[in-house]
C-alpha cells in the first residue's frame, strides 16, 4: 500500500495544496513550505512518514493557534471531494491525529474529524484517541454510528477495528473486543454497502482471536436481514476457511458424508517457479445437500517449512445423484505479496471444509 500511495504525495499535488492554502491564508509561504517538505529525507520517506512529514511543515507555516489552523483546513478541504477519488487530503487528517490530541482542544478535533473523514477516512487517525482516552472515544464513536453521512457511520466501525491493516494496533481490543460490539450492532442493517463491509470486516478480525464470539453473533444476527446476512458471510470468511463446523453449519454446509469425490488428480508432478498447476476431480451427490469447495496450498517457506495457503472453488447446491466435474489451474509465479521456494509442495482438496486427499508435487 505505501508503495503505492506514497507517490500521491509529490511537487505537483503538494504545490497545488500550498497555492489552495495561500488563497484563503495570504501571510502562507508556499516557497518555503515546499522547500521545507522536499528536503534530503523526502525520497526516503514511506507512506505515514511523508504525511507525518508534510505536516511538521504545515504546522510551521500555519498559524500557531490549532483553532485557526483548523479554521483555514476547514476552508480547503472542501474543493477535494471523497477520499475514494483523491487521498491527497489525507495530510489533513494527520494534521489533526498530530496536533489536536491536547484535550483542551477535544471539541476541535472531533469536529473536524468528522468532517474531514468525507475528504480523508479518518480510521488512522481515531486511533490515538480511542488508546489514550478509550471511554471518551468510543462513546463518540458509537455516536458518530448513528451520524447521517455514511463516511461518518462507516469510521465509526473502521476505525475500532481491532487489526485494521496498516494501522497502530488496538492490543485491548485484541484481548476484549465487547466495547466495540455496541457500533456493530448498531450498524449491522446500515444502507450503505461501504458500511456494512467495514462492520464485516471488523468482526472477521475479531474472528481471529475471539472465534467463539463471532460465531454467537453470526448465530444470532443470520436469516433475519438480507443486508446482514451478507455481513455474517463476509465476517466469517477466516472461519469458514480454517473449517470451522458451527459457522459452516450457518449457511448449510454441514454435511460431510453426502459428497462422493473421485478422480482427483493434477499434473505436472515437477514444475519451476513461474509455471501453473493443472487439477480436476468430480463430486457425485449421495442425497441432495450444499457444498463448499476449496483446496489449500501447502507452501514451502524460506526455512523449509510449509505454510497452508486456501483457496475457494465454489458454493453450490446439488441434487440427489448429481455430478459435477471441476478443472482448476494454479499459478506459481512470484508476486509482490508471495515468493516461491523450490521443494516439495502439496494441494488438497476440501469439500465442506474436511479434507479429501492430497497430492504433492515439487516445485523447481
Amino acid at each position: 500500500m505505501a508503495d503505492l500511495l506514497k507517490d500521491m504525495y509529490n511537487q505537483d499535488t503538494l504545490g497545488k495544496l500550498a497555492k489552495e492554502i495561500k488563497v484563503v491564508y495570504s501571510s502562507f509561504q508556499v516557497t518555503d513550505f515546499l522547500a521545507s517538505v522536499m528536503d534530503e529525507t523526502w525520497e526516503s520517506l514511506e507512506l505515514k512518514a511523508r504525511g507525518h512529514h508534510i505536516c511538521k511543515s504545515l504546522r510551521k507555516y500555519l498559524p500557531a493557534d490549532y483553532k485557526e489552523a483548523i479554521r483555514i483546513i476547514d476552508q480547503v478541504i472542501v474543493d477535494y471531494g471523497s477520499w475514494l477519488e483523491t487521498g491527497v487530503a489525507w495530510v489533513f487528517i494527520d494534521f489533526v491525529e498530530l496536533y489536536g490530541q491536547d484535550m483542551e482542544h477535544w471539541d476541535v478535533t472531533m469536529d473536524a474529524i468528522e468532517r474531514y473523514t468525507v475528504h480523508a477516512s479518518a480510521e488512522f487517525a481515531v486511533r490515538p484517541f480511542i488508546i489514550d482516552h478509550e471511554g471518551r472515544m468510543m462513546a463518540q464513536m458509537y455516536a458518530w454510528s448513528k451520524h447521517e453521512n455514511e463516511h461518518v457511520r462507516r469510521l465509526a466501525s473502521e476505525g475500532c477495528r481491532p487489526q485494521l491493516p496498516w494501522a497502530q494496533s488496538l492490543p485491548k481490543y485484541k484481548k476484549d473486543p465487547t466495547p466495540i460490539l455496541p457500533i456493530l450492532e448498531q450498524l449491522k442493517t446500515d444502507p450503505a454497502f461501504y458500511v456494512r463491509k467495514s462492520v464485516a470486516n471488523n468482526l472477521n478480525d475479531i474472528s481471529k482471536t475471539h472465534p467463539d464470539l463471532v460465531v454467537k453473533m453470526a448465530q444470532d444476527w443470520y436469516g433475519k436481514n438480507a443486508d446482514t446476512d451478507w455481513i455474517v458471510k463476509h465476517a466469517c470468511r477466516t472461519l469458514l476457511k480454517k473449517g470451522n463446523r458451527d459457522v459452516l453449519a450457518i449457511f448449510g454446509f454441514h454435511d460431510v458424508t453426502a459428497i462422493a469425490v473421485n478422480d482427483f488428480v493434477m499434473e505436472p508432478v515437477k514444475l519451476k517457479i513461474g509455471e501453473e498447476i493443472h487439477f480436476s476431480f468430480t463430486i457425485l451427490a449421495k442425497r441432495a445437500t450444499k457444498v463448499r469447495l476449496e483446496y489449500g496450498i501447502d507452501y514451502r517457506k524460506a526455512n523449509g517449512k510449509q505454510s497452508r495457503k486456501i483457496f475457494q472453488i465454489s458454493e453450490t447446491a446439488l441434487k440427489e445423484n448429481e455430478r459435477k466435474t471441476y478443472t482448476k489451474k494454479h499459478s506459481f509465479a512470484d508476486l509482490s505479496t508471495r515468493k516461491h521456494y523450490v521443494g516439495r509442495h502439496g494441494i488438497t482438496l476440501i469439500v465442506n471444509g474436511v479434507e479429501r486427499g492430497t497430492l504433492e508435487f515439487e516445485l523447481v
